[in-house]
């Protein structure tokens, strides 16, 4: 890729390849979590809680430098500490190990997340993110698809194997944005010595803050963060647990374990490709209303969807529930976070709110993981996965309160 390429076709290697690194580490690394590492469902959920923790403190002051110093330079220094986090919880297969590993990726991911979005907004335009976003949803996707069969063969040598190799993708993706990503629309602040800088952050936050407090959308999507943060904390940490130690998994011509989490994720994502993109021909140019009847549905299914898949006593069952939740679960993601995107009037204090908004994801998820994981140690994690399910029916009545309020702002449409 050549140096300062096209925002879009950067946007496109950025996905592509965190969607490779991403896969090849977590295709098998709750597995790995359960069997090498060997943690318990309290455990397993509070490498959540601490790396949401870390979220949670560094988000904000992360998002301001942003928006302050560089989209460019925050993004890049995410890359990096996110990839080197992961190998080195690849490296050394224990509890506590994993845990601070999980932190400091949490710290990495801080810098990134309100950025990236941010920067594409101000190198293409608000008013066309959401083709760009669903689009390179689609590439993530073909991606991962073809990245499962490299964790399954990495992971039949060593279950940590797929761990080290996919965090040193991830931070070979910073290095290569480091030289390849524009950065033409953003203007820093203006600063001169260091109490001028100080100054600047602080106005940064404090204009972000009283846009989410001035603006009902944004309080709503806050909200709608938290809970899905509370949900998918119980899934995301417990989910193949469930399989290994609940459900079980067939001996069917012989498969490794391995192999089956790896035809599982293949599953999931050819199911996401058939399933999103026609979805996502029909979405790209959807209003707010249309979007937000289609989250309120994909909620009530991911209720329906991750309640059979707790319950479930058979393998069969226990598959189908998983596959049609990891379906709706990837056509909302995008959406969602262009719903968000154009729901910001304010350039300037764009990184800032988005991160805000992954600030309200990491509070549902530590304050409600714990509590989940001690369900699942007492109960079981039948009873865990259940009870996360519950979490998302506060979501639902929020979108349904977003349909009734027509005062709230309409995004920008391409072409207005």
């Amino acid at each position: 890729m050549p140096p300062r390429a096209d925002p879009i076709r950067v946007w496109y290697f950025l996905r592509g390849g965190s969607a490779l690194g991403d896969t090849l580490v977590w295709t098998l690394a709750p597995v790995y979590f359960v069997r090498t590492v060997g943690m318990s469902p309290l455990q397993l959920v509070l490498v959540g809680t601490f790396m949401e923790l870390t979220i949670f403190a560094c988000e904000i002051p992360t998002g301001i430098v942003a928006d302050v110093v560089s989209r460019r330079l925050s993004v890049v220094i995410g890359y990096l500490v996110m990839g080197g986090a992961i190998v080195f919880s690849g490296l050394v297969a224990e509890p506590a190990a994993v845990m601070a590993a999980w932190s400091v990726w949490g710290l990495g991911y801080t810098f990134g997340s309100g950025a990236t979005d941010a920067w594409l907004a101000d190198e293409i335009g608000v008013e066309n993110v959401r083709p760009v976003y669903l689009r390179s949803a689609q590439l993530g996707r073909a991606v991962a698809l073809a990245a499962i069969g490299g964790s399954v063969a990495l992971g039949l040598v060593s279950l940590q194997l797929p761990i080290v190799v996919g965090g040193a993708v991830i931070a070979a993706v910073g290095l290569v944005l480091a030289f390849a990503m524009p950065e033409q629309g953003f203007r820093p602040a203006p600063r001169g010595e260091a109490e001028h800088v100080l100054r600047a952050f602080a106005a940064t936050g404090r204009s972000g803050a009283r846009l989410v407090r001035r603006t009902p959308v944004l309080l709503l999507l806050l909200a709608i963060s938290a809970f899905w943060g509370a949900w998918s904390e119980a899934y995301d940490r417990l989910g193949d647990a469930h399989i290994l130690r609940d459900v079980g998994l067939p001996s069917f011509a012989g498969l490794s374990f391995v192999v089956w989490f790896g035809v599982i994720s293949a599953a999931s994502l050819v199911l996401a490709l058939l399933v999103a993109r026609p979805a996502n021909r029909r979405l790209e140019r959807a209003g707010r209303q249309t979007v937000t009847r289609v989250l309120l549905v994909a909620d009530v299914g991911l209720i329906a969807s991750v309640a059979v898949f707790g319950l479930a006593g058979v393998f069969w069952l226990a598959l189908v529930a998983m596959l049609v939740t990891n379906a709706i679960r990837s056509l909302v993601g995008p959406l969602f976070t262009s719903w968000l995107n154009q729901s910001i009037s304010e350039s300037s204090v764009r990184a800032t709110v988005m991160s805000i908004a992954s600030q309200a994801d990491a509070v549902g998820q530590w304050t409600g993981g714990p509590a989940i994981g001690a369900v699942g140690n007492a109960f079981g994690i039948r009873a865990a996965l259940v009870l996360g399910a519950s979490l998302l029916s506060p979501a639902v009545a929020l979108y349904a309160r977003a349909l009734r309020r027509p005062e709230l702002p309409q995004p920008v449409q391409a072409g207005t």
